[in-house]
């Protein structure tokens, strides 16, 4: 695989898309995408959303984080957040690609042992029958508008998410050990009680009694980032939720969020979502002042759309 003149790495919500999307799920067709771009995908990342595609026909190859890998029917390839990769599929190659953003990633993640570390790797390996029964309800349930549909989904997601460990696990084990991923555990517990307090990360190391360079290292081994994102992260989490659930006003947020300066908290949330507060607000707010369910832009032009449920 070449591509020619690329000068910088893009981030993106979805392929060919450079704005935040708040949904926790979307699922389409390898094909919808690929063949607007002739069945190639420039190397690019997403920043926020953890992806997992299935090729049920064809095949093509691969770059992830700078491996290349050949693709095959019955593929599974995983993509965490953060990771670089690039795509040529065949032509009329086959399968689904599901994307689950952070927020439904840490509501999964909650005591679920060392799964994380498994998902934070890039890796090609072949699907087990389970794997592809789940990512086709997905597509279905996707696809529909049944009863409960927002609540089934979190639980396919659930299920999907936990094939794909096991088909990864299976392929080629990780080489963290179970302390390493105690300590993300414990980690993680303290993020989510002092996270208000803007504790840094020599704050939990010397809770966790262990150094900061070392923190650092096991926290980036087991989830793909390092310990400083991960208190970052959970901070501009709670950011967007009271952003899209409360009508606080953006002074109050900040001020609830532990900053003393609202400007600060504003220069903060527009650098980690590329908006700021307020039009982060509003984007949240555009379909339902429309009186229509959360919509998803695909990216092939600005009124085609799929509803997703959050």
């Amino acid at each position: 695989m070449h591509f020619s003149n690329i000068g910088t790495i893009h981030s993106y919500s979805l392929f060919g898309e450079s704005q935040h999307l708040p949904d926790v799920l979307h699922c389409e067709t390898i094909a919808e995408r690929s063949v607007l771009h002739d069945w190639e995908l420039a190397p690019h990342r997403h920043t926020r959303l953890h992806q997992v595609l299935l090729i049920t026909s064809g095949g093509g190859v691969a770059h992830l984080d700078g491996d290349r890998v050949a693709l095959f029917a019955g593929a599974l390839i995983n993509v965490p957040q953060g990771h670089v990769h690039a795509f040529r599929f065949t032509q009329h190659t086959q399968g689904w690609v599901a994307t689950l953003a952070d927020e439904l990633m840490a509501e999964i993640f909650v005591r679920v042992g060392d799964v994380r570390r498994d998902l934070a790797r890039p890796a090609v390996a072949p699907a087990p029958p389970e794997l592809r029964q789940a990512m086709g309800q997905v597509w279905q349930e996707f696809s529909g508008r049944a009863k409960a549909r927002a609540l089934v989904l979190r639980g396919l997601s659930a299920t999907l998410l936990g094939w794909v460990a096991r088909a990864i696990d299976a392929h080629g084990p990780g080489d963290a050990g179970a302390p390493e991923s105690s300590l993300v555990q414990r980690l993680e517990a303290l993020i989510e009680a002092h996270f208000l307090e803007h504790w840094q990360v020599a704050d939990y190391a010397r809770a966790l009694s262990v150094s900061p360079t070392h923190l650092s290292r096991v926290a980036r081994a087991a989830t793909g980032v390092s310990a400083q994102r991960l208190i970052e992260a959970r901070l501009m989490r709670e950011a967007r939720r009271n952003l899209a659930y409360t009508n606080l006003g953006v002074a109050t947020i900040a001020y609830t969020l532990g900053y003393a300066d609202p400007a600060y908290f504003t220069r903060a949330f527009t650098r980690d979502v590329g908006l700021s507060p307020r039009a982060f607000r509003a984007q949240v707010a555009a379909p339902a002042a429309s009186h229509r369910p959360q919509q998803i832009a695909t990216g092939r032009d600005a009124s085609t759309t799929h509803n997703v449920a959050v």
